[in-house]
């Protein structure tokens, strides 16, 4: 998490390539965990390049299937050894699949993301 320095009330937070390596480790331990996940990956500011001081990682994980609804399914994955604060998208693979072409944020999402891990 972000730390203030001991002689400085300057936040330092954390940068890209400390937020990358940690997802890349995150997303291993988590495809050993549930042999579900497909692919993890990030999108938004950290993608983007443009993160700074508050910025929030946006993680999207697609599953081969799911009985749990949408707006439930992040509910549960620990995502508390990653450095910044999270937001977790869980899609099963038929969902993704017809999110393509389905509007502005499902472009960004199919453009930008900067996928970690693919089983």
């Amino acid at each position: 998490m972000p730390v203030r320095s001991l002689n400085s009330s300057v936040l330092r937070w954390p940068d890209l390539k400390t937020v990358d390596r940690a997802v890349r480790t995150w997303a291993d331990a988590i495809a050993c965990l549930r042999p579900e996940v497909l692919r993890i990956g990030y999108f938004g500011s950290y993608a983007r390049g443009d993160w700074g001081v508050g910025s929030d990682l946006d993680l999207i994980v697609i599953v081969a299937d799911s009985k749990v609804p949408f707006l439930r399914r992040g509910i549960g994955w620990n995502t508390g050894s990653l450095p910044v604060p999270t937001d977790l998208l869980v899609y099963t693979k038929e969902e993704w699949k017809a999110l393509q072409d389905k509007g502005r944020f499902s472009k960004m999402l199919f453009s930008d993301t900067v996928w970690v891990y693919a089983r």
